[in-house]
């Protein structure tokens, strides 16, 4: 049976909401639960999820929304106590995590941020705009958490941005590092002179981490937002990344790192990493490149970006081994020939579609439902896609649908392999391993049930300054029977030499560079300062600002809600109404 509870005025942001809904799912007696605020989108997937109402209908954008199936309604009263302590204790890790005042208004904001350079925005897609034109409008750079912003408001921001001097960074950066200081859910990265541009979340982090485990260190990573290099915006935020990369006295090699861009933006990127003074590392997932050019590296994978990208810095010569891999000692039956990846990192989940897709010379396109590669019997989901996300966590914190489909893909006599990553840094599950420990042992021992045995072999994305503890983590993934491997691309090459076709990096020519008209376009002194950034406002997630105060910068925490009960129009109206009412003043 369905219960409702709306608590009137009680804004959450949706972290918070999404790890509290996995919290109450723990009671006993509770068949299923979800708690969102009660904008128009939660409602339709309260809708898609079975647990819509006719209360739910009258919530409003700043309430927050319970909704619970139950036999027994006496538990109620246990799960809204559960919740109450919950979100109290969550409200005080909040103001725990910063040292700096916590503010609720716009205006206190840029009061008491007056020295902020950067502001940091993670508040619900359909507000996200408006805030990104008020920090721009008040001159600060931008790095927006966010997703869901229509792809026009995005490209009108970023021109916006470009012409003030100023860099937006997003909407939907997962990542980045900015003077040595990690932002959202990133890695703890050695500081050093490896400057990274991506328009990839989780590509930025396997190539940082790679890169911190070689003994090198990044002094910048901006992530763009991952539409950067389509059409439509046209590499704004890349581009302007790229000529400050380039101005940065402190980077030595600049990488470049995107998932398949629109042809003509690459191309433009291209020219434009061709007239840096820098050696560049770049890569274009799912590009094969055939030779370097000098000083324009090409990689083919994440890993052979990092090590390109170290070996340039010591002034090496590029490396020209081959890769290889171990072949693990697992006996398949002639029915397993399978390989299928379940991934929280869209970029990682490409990787391997791409490596699994040229060695078998499948011919696979990206299925729907966060497929991205089906074909027959082999698939690479991304479990961060939307359609897994909706009122859930990512998951990166949640490993509830991996395990399930782990599960269910080892229960298949044609699987041969698993593959998984993990990973670490702020933002992450403080235990992912543990989390995901029960149900490798039960493929495990489901295969062996059937007289099968069955690989589950898998990556941790982190460094040993991370806040979980990696070789812990190693531990116990090793420890419930996974094969754990340096890299993701190392992990995909263990899984394809398991079934027969083992691949290696073949050795690529350097040939002179291309000639190019293009030049790196002098950047003005406000985006300079970016470089030198250690005080940001951060408006929307709290947690935000533990590896912000941690890493030695400043953080002013911007308790954001929304106005006008949550209704963006009006918000707007209310917005022109204040400047026009400032305008008659002055």
């Amino acid at each position: 049976m369905l219960h409702t509870i709306i608590e009137k005025n009680s804004y959450q942001d949706s972290i918070v909401l999404m790890l509290l809904t996995n919290h109450l799912e723990a009671i006993d007696g509770v068949n299923s639960v979800s708690v969102m605020m009660g904008t128009p989108a939660n409602k339709d997937i309260f809708k898609t999820a079975g647990l819509y109402t006719d209360e739910v209908e009258t919530a409003t954008p700043n309430d927050m929304v319970v909704v619970v199936d139950l036999e027994d309604a006496s538990k109620i009263d246990e799960l809204l106590e559960t919740a109450k302590d919950y979100l109290e204790e969550q409200g005080k890790k909040s103001q725990n995590d910063t040292s700096e005042e916590h503010v609720k208004t716009w205006d206190k904001a840029l009061e008491v941020g007056a020295d902020t350079s950067v502001a940091i925005i993670s508040v619900p897609g359909v507000h996200a705009a408006g805030e990104i034109k008020k920090a721009l409008e008040a001159d600060k750079h931008v790095f927006c958490f966010s997703d869901n912003v229509a792809i026009e408001d995005e490209k009108r921001l970023k021109d916006l941005a470009h012409e003030k001097g100023l860099l937006l960074m997003g909407p939907d950066c997962g990542t980045g590092i900015i003077n040595g200081i990690p932002i959202a859910f990133a890695n703890v990265i050695r500081k050093g002179n490896i400057g990274v541009v991506g328009a990839s979340g989780t590509g930025i982090q396997e190539v940082t981490t790679i890169i911190h485990k070689l003994g090198a260190g990044v002094t910048q990573a901006i992530g763009t937002g991952g539409r950067d290099l389509k059409s439509a915006i046209d590499g704004v935020t890349f581009k302007d990344s790229v000529a400050l990369m380039e101005k940065d006295p402190d980077v030595k090699v600049i990488v470049a790192i995107s998932k398949p861009p629109a042809k003509e933006v690459r191309d433009d990127v291209l020219d434009l990493l061709r007239a840096t003074s820098k050696p560049v590392v770049a890569i274009f997932l799912g590009e094969k490149p055939e030779a370097h050019e000098e000083g324009l590296y090409r990689a083919h994978t994440l890993e052979e970006t990092a090590e390109l990208a170290v070996e340039l810095l010591k002034g090496n010569e590029i490396p020209t081994y081959e890769k290889t891999v171990d072949v693990p000692e697992i006996k398949l039956t002639d029915q397993q020939k399978y390989i299928k990846g379940y991934y929280s990192g869209g970029t990682l989940a490409y990787e391997a579609a791409m490596l699994i897709n040229e060695s078998l010379e499948l011919g696979a396109e990206s299925g729907a439902e966060g497929f991205i590669m089906k074909k027959d019997g082999y698939e690479v989901i991304d479990l961060g896609d939307d359609i897994y996300t909706q009122g859930r966590p990512h998951p990166m914190i949640d490993a509830t649908k991996r395990k399930e489909l782990m599960v269910e893909a080892g229960q298949d006599a044609e699987t041969a392999a698993i593959l998984l990553d993990i990973v670490l840094g702020y933002g992450s599950h403080d235990d992912m391993a543990s989390e995901l420990a029960p149900g490798i042992k039960k493929v495990l021992a489901d295969a062996k049930a059937d007289n099968r045995e069955i690989a589950v072999i898998g990556t941790i994305v982190g460094t040993n300054e991370d806040p979980q503890d990696i070789e812990k983590q190693k531990e116990i993934l090793t420890e419930a029977g996974a094969i754990i491997c340096d890299s993701n691309a190392q992990a995909v090459r263990t899984a394809l030499a398991l079934v027969g076709k083992p691949v290696s990096e073949e050795v690529k020519p350097v040939k002179a560079k291309a000639d190019t008209a293009r030049t790196v376009p002098e950047i003005p002194k406000q985006l300079r300062d970016l470089l030198s950034a250690r005080q940001f406002l951060n408006i929307g997630l709290a947690s935000f600002t533990k590896a912000i105060m941690t890493h030695g910068g400043k953080a002013v925490q911007f308790d954001w809600r929304p106005v006008a009960g949550g209704n963006p129009e009006l918000q707007k109206a209310l917005d022109f109404l204040q400047k026009v009412s400032l305008k008659v003043e002055v």
